[in-house]
């Protein structure tokens, strides 16, 4: 690397860390400050810092893997979480930041009683904060192993110790300056990214080797730019030439997947770093609009930069044993003095805001929901903030070793969805159904978990040394796995105890959920009080929310390659789609002001 690109990544971390440094005092108040910035957080900082933290270093390579495999059809592996996402705007964004809790694992003894409650919360606080978090951060920081080997050319044993420094810079800096610091330096690293990914799109493109868009085009097959797979209904799934998916497949992804599944960012009815910037924000009307333009910005206008220089590199790396690694090799091979060091400056700006955040969130549930409600309960802020910052850096260590058993980004990203299939109704159904106890989201969370591993872990004893090939591969497992877990935990919901009645009324009072399934508690515990507003109003928006973000995404995309006309059709339906959300929501705030006057 030439010394321009030295300083400029010097520079970013620089600004990174006088960035944390800034809020240092405002994190050390207390816990609240620390993983909630005080409930101060305006809407377009708490929507941006939902994007940066979903945009990882191992996002663009991801893309890539898929795109190697699946042309730009292969995106629908995430697309298809569109509808759930909309699910969180509409139905939950509110009902989070109304809870007033501190993690959405507190939320499980705001809505359940008992042993059972109780025993929910610190199993979620370990399986989440700890197992499920480290995974996350492990294949981040897979794709920053592939970046160093590449880039700078380090050898595959050193690269540990590497990825080690990185992640103590960002755990010192997170440690510092809590929600504030990792949201700010989220919001100056997304802008670098993004620029970074933008100009990377734009040099490959303009290479001799490519010829722009239109050469591009002209030199892979038509089908790779469908936006949309080939479905096949024959027993084959397979049409010679095409990239197909079968029927079965495609059905997984778009009708099962989005609603069943428990994934980072997409988790159905909100959940994790989402909700905990939801519960950050200003208010309610904060929350939802912060959660909106996260979804348009990470659905529609992040990854048509990652996908023009996926497509560049099966042109210019045919036949790489990693695709992601074109990714990597289009940067070090194609950008000049500067540029080069700009862009290695927006990948650890990605890699960094990912990690900044899960980081403050595991520890957040270490912190909150195991430490203080099990170990020491009567310590004062300063002692908590304190063990915040000592478990930040523990979990540092942790997520760095766990690149020793990845060897896939997107292969990590099936097997969270296949270990979470199922779990996702009773995530969504908890809100907006009072039947639903802590018995049922147990079983939701383990049945998946036993559905994938012990068939794999049979295979293990029965053939050891060879590869595991499952009996249904995903998506089609999708449809094994969460049928098995929603008849196990409504069998088990049905033959348990509901919560208690005053537990439920009190959570009635305090976040005022809609629809039918609440009547019986409302009639019994909350009598003269309604919900905020009526389920079928709740559906529109949703319908609405999900037809802005696909048409957004598909016009971007049909502007790029070229296809004018439907772009501009595409565009303007997108824009008539924002104004009428506009108008309802701005709408809403009479009648929730009216709804809460009343109760």
């Amino acid at each position: 690397m030439a010394p321009i690109d030295i300083i400029l990544i010097v520079l970013y971390f620089a600004g990174s860390i006088a960035i944390a440094l800034c809020f240092r005092k405002r994190a050390g108040q207390s816990t609240e400050d620390f993983f909630l910035s005080g409930r101060k957080m305006p809407w377009w900082l708490a929507g941006t810092t939902m994007v940066a933290t979903t945009f990882a270093a191992d996002t663009p390579l991801a893309v890539t893997e898929l795109v190697a495999k699946n042309g730009v059809a292969g995106n629908w592996l995430w697309w298809n979480m569109v509808a759930g996402t909309m699910l969180t705007v509409f139905f939950f964004a509110r009902l989070w930041r109304r809870a007033g809790i501190l993690t959405d694992v507190e939320f499980i003894e705001l809505r359940y009683s008992g042993k059972s409650a109780a025993f929910l919360r610190g199993f979620k606080a370990v399986y989440l904060g700890i197992f499920m978090n480290v995974i996350i951060m492990g294949w981040v920081n897979l794709a920053m192993a592939s970046i160093l080997r590449v880039i700078f050319g380090i050898e595959e044993d050193s690269v540990l110790l590497y990825i080690i420094g990185a992640m103590i810079i960002v755990g010192i800096y997170s440690a510092i300056s809590g929600l504030w610091g990792v949201a700010f330096t989220d919001m100056f690293q997304f802008i670098i990214a993004m620029a970074g990914c933008i100009m990377l799109a734009v040099a490959v493109t303009g290479l001799p080797e490519i010829g722009g868009v239109r050469g591009l085009m002209k030199s892979l097959p038509p089908h790779v730019f469908s936006f949309f797979p080939a479905v096949s209904f024959s027993a084959s799934g397979a049409a010679t030439g095409i990239m197909t998916l079968s029927a079965t497949a495609f059905i997984a992804h778009i009708a099962v997947q989005w609603w069943s599944s428990w994934y980072p960012g997409n988790e159905p009815g909100g959940g994790g770093y989402i909700a905990q910037r939801m519960m950050s924000a200003k208010d309610e009307r904060h929350s939802l609009l912060a959660t909106l333009w996260f979804a348009v910005a990470h659905y529609a206008l992040r990854p048509w930069p990652w996908i023009i220089v996926a497509l560049a590199s099966l042109v210019l790396y045919p036949g790489l044993e990693y695709p992601r690694d074109g990714y990597i090799m289009a940067m070090r091979d194609h950008l000049p003095p500067g540029l080069l060091g700009f862009l290695v400056a927006a990948f650890l700006a990605a890699y960094m805001s990912t990690i900044a955040t899960h980081l403050n969130w595991g520890s957040s549930y270490i912190i909150n929901d195991l430490y203080k409600r099990f170990i020491k309960k009567d310590a004062d802020e300063k002692h908590y903030v304190l063990v915040s910052r000592i478990v930040t850096l523990l979990l540092v260590i942790l997520s760095s070793l766990v690149i020793r058993v990845m060897n896939s980004i997107s292969g990590s990203w099936e097997f969270i969805i296949e270990c979470g299939a199922g779990l996702g109704l009773v995530l969504i159904l908890r809100w907006y159904w009072w039947r639903i106890n802590a018995w049922s989201e147990i079983v939701a969370m383990v049945v998946p978990i036993f559905a994938y591993g012990v068939p794999l872990l049979v295979f293990r004893i029965a053939h050891p040394g060879e590869t595991y090939v499952p009996f249904i591969k995903f998506p089609e497992s999708l449809f094994f796995i969460a049928g098995v877990t929603t008849l196990s935990w409504i069998g088990v919901t049905v033959v348990t105890k509901p919560v208690a009645k005053e537990q439920l009324g009190a959570f009635y009072r305090r976040v005022l959920p809609g629809g039918p399934g609440w009547r019986r508690i409302r009639e019994e515990c909350a009598a003269g009080i309604v919900a905020a507003e009526p389920l079928w109003r709740l559906l529109a928006d949703w319908i609405l929310g999900i037809a802005l973000v696909y048409t957004s995404l598909f016009s971007i995309g049909e502007l790029i390659f070229q296809s004018y006309v439907r772009g501009m059709v595409l565009l303007a339906a997108a824009v008539i789609l924002f104004f009428i959300l506009a108008y309802r929501l701005k709408d809403k705030k009479g009648i929730m002001a009216d709804s809460m006057r009343h109760s």
